[in-house]
């Protein structure tokens, strides 16, 4: 049975992909995980963070996988036996030199994608030292994964979605280059999804390039000021959703949804949609169909356009911002849950009508999504509410108070 592995980059992430149906999580320890931008977890964070994935029976691996300079191993080092304490499960990381350190504190030694594993040798050399998993690079095909797994001694794991970098694995040197905030110690400013201005020789006709596919879009496009605009550095998200039954016939053992420094909401929707799919092939394998409504409801949810990465084909096309469906507004907050009548009341903001989409968003709500079809002032039905009331809306999940509340605004 294949490990579905979803992120988590606070207290609401954590539970939102819990309650969704993450079989393990991953999250990241201050100073040294790849999201420093993330609000991520402290030290003393990790008790509850056990606490809470053992309430749903879910494997925890803590991301330690930034390149560590001498003093930053050291004290990595150094606190392997509060980590062991706390009962995480395993650490991720992008230094073998800490493999048989980790696995002395009784942890699961994860290699990370960093360490741009590409072969069944090394994968070899990496039980030798002591690893329980390694996560293959990301410019592997489909067919080249399934190779080396059926000659790895050890696990494997892939991404099935999310953010793609433009760099061997993410080992990229562009924001340090123009910024001085390195990618590869988890402060990434990702200049690589900005719009870029290309200027040429004169002369040099071989600026413009044509992608090879049927509709030859361009890749490169030309503006009024003579410039050429692109967002070639910016690959398009992996989403590998129409393609399950082909995933797990590769024998990987975990796949991982990138996306710790993305909302609540994010982990929310693809964590679920994703174990919908992975149930639905293991129930059925010769009966399994993609259901339509999967990938509107992955692109509901922050994304830059979908592609398959490297596993079918080398991808050629570009992303640019965010594509969802939806905006969120931040409109309001619980002020309180009456679990007998299943109502929460709520103080707004901002106007709310029947049949408005709304989140609700808390460290032990998760992220929910509720369509309106029901509230009340003071015992009275009303269609639509002004900002600045206290309303009921009936809601069959129990919310707590504080959890905040947005509406869904289409684009």
């Amino acid at each position: 049975m294949v490990e579905l592995l979803a992120p988590a980059g606070n207290f609401i992430s954590l539970r939102a992909v819990l309650e969704n149906g993450a079989d393990a999580v991953y999250f990241g320890l201050d100073e040294y995980n790849m999201r420093a931008n993330a609000k991520n977890f402290s030290l003393t964070d990790l008790d509850k963070v056990s606490e809470i994935a053992r309430e749903y029976g879910a494997k925890t691996y803590l991301c330690t996988n930034i390149i560590l300079n001498e003093r930053l191993a050291g004290e990595l080092e150094a606190k392997l036996d509060s980590i062991s304490s706390s009962e995480i499960d395993g650490l991720i990381l992008s230094d073998i030199g800490l493999i048989e350190d980790t696995v002395s504190h009784g942890l699961e030694a994860h290699v990370s994608v960093q360490e741009n594993v590409t072969n069944s040798y090394t994968l070899k050399t990496l039980k030798k030292l002591g690893a329980k998993r390694a996560i293959l690079s990301r410019e592997l095909s489909l067919k080249e994964i399934t190779e080396i797994t059926s000659k790895s001694p050890i696990e494997t794991e892939i991404f099935i979605h999310g953010a793609i970098c433009m760099a061997i694995s993410g080992r990229c040197f562009l924001s340090y280059g123009l910024y001085g905030r390195s990618a590869n110690c988890g402060d990434c400013l990702q200049p690589c999804r900005k719009n870029w201005t290309l200027t040429y020789e004169e002369g040099d006709d071989n600026v413009i390039n044509f992608s090879d596919v049927e509709d030859e879009r361009f890749i490169i496009t030309g503006s009024d000021d003579g410039s050429y605009r692109t967002n070639f550095f910016s690959p398009k998200d992996m989403c590998m959703i129409e393609h399950i039954p082909e995933l797990m016939k590769s024998g990987v053992a975990s796949f991982k949804i990138e996306g710790r420094a993305r909302s609540p909401d994010y982990g929310a929707m693809v964590t679920g949609v994703y174990r919908e799919a992975i149930d639905d092939y293991e129930k059925d394998p010769l009966n399994y169909n993609v259901r339509p409504e999967w990938m509107d409801e992955l692109a509901s949810v922050f994304n830059r356009g979908f592609d398959t990465n490297f596993y079918f084909n080398t991808p050629f096309e570009t992303s640019e911002d965010n594509q969802s469906k939806y905006v969120k507004k931040d409109i309001g907050q619980v002020v309180n849950y009456y679990g007998k009548v299943k109502a929460a009341e709520i103080r707004i903001w901002d106007d709310l009508n029947i049949g408005d989409k709304i989140m609700i968003q808390g460290q032990t709500t998760g992220s929910i999504t509720h369509t309106v079809d029901s509230m009340q002032i003071e015992g009275q039905s009303v269609e639509h509410v002004e900002k600045g009331c206290n309303v009921a809306i009936a809601i069959p999940v129990k919310v707590r108070q504080n959890d905040f509340i947005y509406k869904l605004i289409e684009r």
